[in-house]
């Protein structure tokens, strides 16, 4: 279950002290564009005196840059999000396999790579929102979704995008890929309009009552209560909420993740940024400044991510889970996902 606790003991201060002899710099490699993310980088700099040096881009951009640059890639962390992308580095041979007893403690399981070449380090629920004025009998599951009795009433993202991916792939490790296929065809029957835009253009068209249900990850909807979303944030009471699956196997996460480039010139500075990201201190501004959920349990949620309440997250092994991208692909071409 997910849920505000009282935090458990920080490993910053492990950290710093097992860091104390470190130097030198790091070099990033992130497709998060998040301004919160500054204190990630400027507490791990200040706490072990690595610099970081950054580059910044879209996930398959950098992947396409470290692709090219090969054996002298100066890249040593890929900071990533969904676990698609981190599956798509994986499987190009640009991660390497790492041994952290750090890592191994505080990441769950089934948010690790099965090789160790990539961990999750926060999550977004992709969840069922609708409008209360409209929609007095929500879906429970993510197999509502294609009940007939939705058709035409549903907004959601294009084929393309990866967190669709994900979570189509996870109905397949789940339900099996006819089932998934199925479940395919008849989102795209229930579907109020084609696929346009990213999911605040799906919360918006609850507002706009061009649908009436949207399935959107969880942060950004509980930004809005923390910051003023244009055409989302004045309207956001209409906006009611669901965790599916909370009888069976719980709501999908999508994940946000980092690995070890294959051909680190940093190796060692590189595993301890990944073991910082673990910390309690690196947890919470995962949470407070971006409004995710931490990867690492106990950890104290943001007070805007605990308007949602408790839930059950699916513990599904997103390893197992990305694995099955290229079925999902595969479907969503077939069934006329655009």
């Amino acid at each position: 279950m997910l849920k505000s606790t009282t935090c458990i003991a920080a490993a910053l201060t492990t950290l710093i002290a097992t860091s104390a002899i470190a130097d030198g710099e790091l070099n990033l490699y992130s497709s998060r564009h998040y301004d919160t993310d500054e204190r990630l980088y400027s507490d791990f700099e200040e706490a072990t005196g690595i610099q970081i040096n950054r580059i910044e881009g879209k996930a398959d951009e950098l992947i396409a840059r470290m692709e090219a640059e090969g054996a002298n890639s100066p890249a040593d962390v890929m900071l990533t999000v969904d676990t698609s992308r981190l599956a798509r580095a994986k499987n190009a041979g640009l991660l390497q396999a790492i041994d952290s007893e750090v890592l191994e403690e505080r990441i769950p399981a089934n948010l690790q790579d099965a090789d160790d070449e990539w961990f999750g380090f926060s999550q977004r629920g992709r969840i069922i929102f609708y409008n209360k004025d409209n929609v007095t009998n929500p879906p429970a599951t993510y197999a509502d979704l294609a009940k007939p009795e939705y058709k035409g009433k549903i907004c959601i993202r294009s084929s393309a995008n990866v967190y669709n991916q994900t979570l189509l792939a996870s109905i397949i490790t789940h339900e099996g890929a006819d089932a998934a296929k199925t479940w395919a065809e008849a989102i795209v029957d229930n579907m109020a309009r084609e696929p346009q835009g990213g999911d605040t253009d799906q919360l918006r068209g609850l507002v706009s009552g061009e649908c009436d249900i949207a399935v959107s990850n969880t942060y950004y909807f509980v930004r809005s209560i923390r910051k003023d979303v244009k055409g989302l944030s004045s309207e956001r009471e209409k906006i009611g909420w669901v965790f599916p699956n909370q009888d069976s196997y719980g709501a999908h996460m999508n994940l946000s993740g980092a690995g070890v480039a294959a051909n680190a010139p940093n190796k060692e500075n590189a595993i301890l940024f990944l073991e910082y990201l673990a910390s309690d201190q690196a947890q919470q501004y995962f949470s407070a400044g971006n409004d995710e959920f931490p990867a690492v349990e106990g950890v104290e949620l943001a007070e805007t991510v605990k308007t949602l309440g408790d839930f059950k997250a699916d513990e599904v092994n997103l390893s197992e889970v990305a694995t099955n991208l290229p079925e999902a692909q595969k479907i969503f071409n077939e069934v006329g996902w655009k």
